[in-house]
């Protein structure tokens, strides 16, 4: 199975969101993560999904979202040439030595402190996936509290527009 990063333009509409998510879930399709923002023109929202399968099944997906008519255009967004970011917040345990620790690991990843309490820090990452799963993987052992992703979000390089 191969992961597929799909962006969707639709029409910035209530109900749009469900009905796209409805039709993966109709279909017995998982979505790996989805993000979605107003565009440029209020009356557009991008939507960047992220979906596991092969060909037959993202020309099927392409297929049913074609079929929505508040669906616009639809784009494989190939990773070489796009930018592909993600967020991560992480609550870690941190106290005493483990905080010149943390404070060197988010140097090195060029993470940021957001929050410091008397015993956690809250540490914000942005980038692609590999170094987003990397600094989790790193300060693990420190301990996470809590932690959350925002899913993969997309633009392909250059001056074409979708």
């Amino acid at each position: 199975m191969h992961k597929y990063v799909i962006s969707v333009l639709v029409e910035n509409k209530a109900g749009v969101l469900s009905r796209v998510s409805g039709l993966f879930s109709r279909r017995g399709y998982n979505i790996d993560s989805l993000t979605v923002c107003e565009t440029s023109n209020p009356l557009e929202s991008r939507m960047t999904i992220v979906v596991k399968g092969d060909e037959h099944s993202l020309d099927q997906i392409h297929k049913q979202l074609s079929k929505l008519v508040e669906v616009k255009s639809i784009k494989k967004v190939e990773r070489v040439a796009s930018v592909q970011r993600e967020l991560g917040l992480f609550k870690v345990k941190a106290t005493g030595e483990s905080r010149s620790s943390l404070l060197s690991i988010c140097d090195i990843y060029k993470a940021h402190i957001v929050d410091v309490s008397l015993d956690s820090l809250i540490i914000e990452i942005t980038g692609n996936e590999e170094k987003v799963d990397s600094l989790q993987n790193i300060i693990e052992p420190f301990g996470i509290l809590e932690y959350v992703k925002t899913g993969l979000t997309a633009l392909d390089r250059g001056s074409e527009v979708m």
